[in-house]
C-alpha cells in the first residue's frame, strides 16, 4: 500500500520531471488505456490484449487474455515506478526527452498495439477475396466495415532480414479479419512492451458497409510515425472518419519496418539486400493498395497519402522516391507535423554497421559480404533487439543520446539525394499537397535547459556534423525568451531551435520549392494551434501532432486528450472534414464543414518564393483564420535552409554519392 511519503514523493518527481509532465503523464495513461483495452469498445465488454505469433505461411493466429481495470491500475503504478527510477539520468541529460521512449513522445499519445475483441466473422458480404488470401472482416452495424491484420507481405524474418518485401503467401481458407496483429519491433525502450513482432507486415482497412467493387471512393491511406525507430500509431481505429464522411472513402492504415530492422545502412546491406526497406515497405503497401483496394469500394487511381511525424516526412520522401518517377500510385498527400531529420549518406552510416556487427559478434563471422550479414540474419530477434538502441553518434557525448538513432539513408536509388535538394530541383510528383505544423513543435523533444551550453550540447548531439560556430550561429537566432511554466530558462529557446529545424522550417521549405517549381501546383499549409489547458500549465503550448485527435477523431485511439470532447470538441468537425475534402477534391474548400473559413492556398497572389507572402490557415478553436507567416520566423527557415548541408537535410556543396 502507498505511504503518504510515497504519494509526496511521486509528486515531488512530478514536479521535477525534467522532461515534459505532460508527456510523462500521457505516456503512462497510454499504457494504462492499452492494458485497459480498445476506448471504443471497453463501455460495452471486456477487452483483450492479444500476443500473435504468425509465420509467412499460416493464417493469422490470435490468443486474447483477458484485461480489466486493475491492470490498467497496475500497468498505470508501473510505468510511473519506472519513469521515477530513472530521475537522476534524466535530470543528468538536462531533460533531453527519455530516447527510450522517444516513439511514444513522437505522437504524444500511444506506441503500443491496440487489440481488438475476439469476434467471429460475420456472414455474408463481410468477406473478400484478395486472390492470394480471403478475409472475413467485422461488420458491426455503424456503417462500417473492418478488415483487421490483412497481411500485404510475406513476413520479413529469416533470410528475408533487409530485403524488400516480397508478396504475400496464398492461403486456402477464409482468415478471421476481426483483430489489429502485432506492430513492428522498434528501437529496445528498456522495458517490455507487448503487441510487438518480427512478422508484423499487415494493414487495416476500413470501408462502408454498402461499398462494391464498383464503387471507386477515394482512399485515404495513412502512413503512421514514430520517428523511424517504432510504430507509434499502430492500428489507430479509421471508424470515425469514415462515419463522418457519409460512406464516401475507405481508410487504410499500415505498419513498416523501422529502427534496426527496417533502417540498417552499410555496403554489405546494399551488397546482399536492400537498404532503405521501411520505405520499400510503405512503397509495398501503395501498390497492394493500386491492387487490391477495390475489392473493398475504393478507387485504385483516387489515393491520398497521409502521415504524421514520421509518416508525413515519409510522405514528403515518397514524392522524391527515384528522384520524383511517378508510379500513378497517390494522386495527393497531407503532411501532418513533417519530420525531417538528418539523412546521412550510406557511407557515412558504415560505423553504425559496425556497431551492430561488434555487438553481435557477426563481425567475426569474416570481413566481407555476404558472411556478415548471414550471420546477423541467424540470429534470433532478441540478439538483435538487445543492439537496437540509440548510442552516441562518432564524437558525441552520451548526455544526451540522440533523438533519433536510426533513419532513412541517401541510396543513390531510392533516394537518389537529400530530399530537399531533390525538392529544390523540381524532382518530385507534381501532386497537390497540403502541409502543416503545431505552433510548438519542439516542445515534447526539447532538454529542459537551464543555460545556452545545455541548448548547443542537444543540437549538436542530435545533428553531428554541426560545428561550434554553427551551434553559435543557431543561439544568435534563438535568444533566451520569457519563461514556461514547470520549466528551466532556456528551455523556450531550444523548444523553438528544434522544433523549427525538425519540424517547421522543412515545412515551409519544401511548400518554397514546390511552388518555386511549379506555380499552378495546389499546395495548402496550416499552423495547428488548439490551446489545451493542462498543456499550457506544463508549458508545452501546443505540441507535436496535438492535431491527430481531431483529424482522427477522440474515440479512434486510448490516450486521446480530454478537452477534444469538451471545450475542443467543436475543432474536430472542422479538421477532419477539412482533411475529409482533400482525400476527396485535393482540396480542402469543397466539403468543408459549415462553420470553416476558406482556406487559401499557399502561395496567395502576388507571392513571392522569399521570405514573405505564404500563407497559411491558423485552426484555432473559435478563431480559425489565415495569416501571412511571420518574416521573423520565415527569416529564421532561410537560415536553417543555410545549414541544412550540415544538418543533412540537403546536400553539401562538393560532395555526393
Amino acid at each position: 500500500m502507498a505511504t503518504n511519503d510515497d504519494d509526496a514523493a511521486a509528486a515531488d518527481d512530478d514536479k521535477r520531471w525534467p522532461a515534459s509532465p505532460a508527456a510523462t503523464a500521457t505516456l503512462c495513461h497510454a499504457f494504462a488505456d492499452h492494458s485497459g483495452g480498445n476506448s471504443r469498445n471497453n463501455s460495452s465488454s471486456n477487452s483483450s490484449n492479444s500476443s500473435n505469433s504468425n509465420s509467412s505461411n499460416s493464417s493469422n493466429s490470435n490468443s486474447s487474455n483477458s484485461s480489466n481495470s486493475n491492470s490498467s491500475n497496475s500497468t498505470w503504478a508501473k510505468c510511473k515506478a519506472f519513469l521515477r527510477r530513472h530521475r537522476v539520468a534524466l535530470l543528468t541529460t538536462a531533460g533531453v526527452v527519455l530516447t527510450l521512449l522517444i516513439g511514444l513522445l513522437l505522437v504524444g499519445i500511444v506506441l503500443i498495439t491496440r487489440h481488438s475483441h475476439e469476434l467471429q466473422p460475420p456472414p455474408g458480404n463481410a468477406t473478400v477475396d484478395l486472390g492470394y488470401a480471403r478475409y472475413a472482416g467485422l461488420d458491426p452495424g455503424n456503417g462500417v466495415i473492418s478488415f483487421l491484420g490483412l497481411r500485404y507481405a510475406a513476413a520479413p524474418v529469416g533470410n528475408m532480414r533487409w530485403r524488400a518485401p516480397a508478396p504475400p503467401p496464398q492461403t486456402g481458407h477464409v482468415q478471421p479479419a476481426t483483430q489489429f496483429q502485432p506492430i513492428c519491433l522498434g528501437t529496445d525502450l528498456g522495458f517490455p512492451v507487448d503487441g510487438q513482432s518480427e512478422d508484423c507486415l499487415f494493414a487495416n482497412v476500413w470501408a462502408p458497409t454498402n461499398a462494391t467493387a464498383q464503387s471507386k471512393l477515394p482512399v485515404w491511406l495513412f502512413i503512421q510515425g514514430g520517428g523511424y525507430v517504432t510504430n507509434a500509431n499502430g492500428n489507430w481505429d479509421g471508424t470515425d472518419i469514415v462515419q463522418t464522411s457519409g460512406g464516401t472513402v475507405v481508410l487504410v492504415n499500415f505498419n513498416y519496418r523501422v529502427g534496426l530492422w527496417g533502417f540498417l545502412a552499410s555496403d554489405r546491406v546494399r551488397q546482399d539486400g536492400n537498404l532503405n526497406a521501411g520505405l520499400l515497405d510503405q512503397r509495398m503497401m501503395m501498390r497492394w493498395v493500386k491492387t487490391h483496394i477495390a475489392q473493398f469500394g475504393g478507387d485504385p487511381d483516387h489515393v491520398v497519402l497521409h502521415g504524421a511525424s514520421a509518416g508525413a516526412g515519409s510522405v514528403a520522401l515518397q514524392l522524391v522516391v527515384h528522384g520524383g518517377r511517378d508510379d500513378d500510385l497517390f494522386v495527393g498527400g497531407i503532411a501532418e507535423s513533417i519530420f525531417l531529420p538528418t539523412l546521412p549518406r550510406v557511407d557515412e552510416l558504415e560505423w553504425q554497421f559496425d556497431r551492430v556487427a561488434n555487438q553481435t559478434g557477426c563481425a567475426q563471422a569474416a570481413a566481407g559480404p555476404p558472411q556478415p550479414m548471414a550471420c546477423l540474419r541467424g540470429l534470433a530477434p532478441a540478439a538483435l533487439q538487445a543492439v537496437n538502441v540509440a548510442q552516441p553518434f562518432p564524437g558525441r557525448s552520451a548526455m544526451p543520446l540522440p533523438l533519433f538513432y536510426w533513419t532513412p539513408t541517401v541510396d543513390g536509388d531510392l533516394l537518389p539525394d537529400r530530399p530537399q535538394a531533390l525538392y529544390q530541383q523540381g524532382k518530385f510528383v507534381p501532386v497537390p499537397v497540403l502541409i502543416g505544423t503545431t505552433t510548438d513543435e519542439g516542445s515534447i523533444f526539447a532538454p529542459n535547459a537551464a543555460d545556452p551550453a545545455a541548448v548547443a550540447n542537444f543540437l549538436a548531439n542530435n545533428d553531428p556534423r554541426l560545428q561550434a560556430n554553427d551551434t553559435a550561429a543557431i543561439l544568435e537566432q534563438y535568444p533566451l525568451e520569457p519563461a514556461l511554466p514547470q520549466h528551466a530558462a532556456w528551455f523556450p529557446s531550444a523548444v523553438r531551435a528544434y522544433g523549427e529545424a525538425t519540424f517547421i522550417c522543412p515545412n515551409f521549405n519544401t511548400l518554397n520549392a514546390m511552388a518555386a517549381s511549379n506555380a499552378s501546383l495546389a499546395l495548402f499549409s496550416y499552423r495547428f494551434n488548439v490551446q489545451d489547458k493542462q498543456n499550457a500549465a506544463w508549458g508545452m503550448g501546443v505540441p507535436h501532432v496535438f492535431s491527430s485527435a481531431a483529424v482522427w477523431g477522440p474515440d479512434s485511439f486510448p490516450g486521446a486528450p480530454p478537452s477534444y470532447r469538451t471545450y475542443n470538441a467543436p475543432m474536430v468537425p472542422v479538421v477532419m472534414r477539412y482533411w475529409l475534402s482533400f482525400v476527396r477534391a485535393l482540396d480542402p474548400n469543397p466539403l468543408r464543414d459549415a462553420r470553416a473559413p476558406l482556406w487559401a492556398p499557399w502561395a496567395g497572389a502576388g507571392a513571392g518564393a522569399g521570405t514573405g507572402g505564404r500563407t497559411r490557415i491558423v485552426l484555432e478553436t473559435g478563431s480559425s483564420r489565415m495569416e501571412t507567416v511571420p518574416a521573423d520566423e520565415a527569416a529564421r527557415c532561410v537560415f536553417w535552409d543555410g545549414l541544412a548541408g550540415r544538418t543533412e537535410q540537403t546536400r553539401r556543396k562538393g560532395r555526393r554519392r
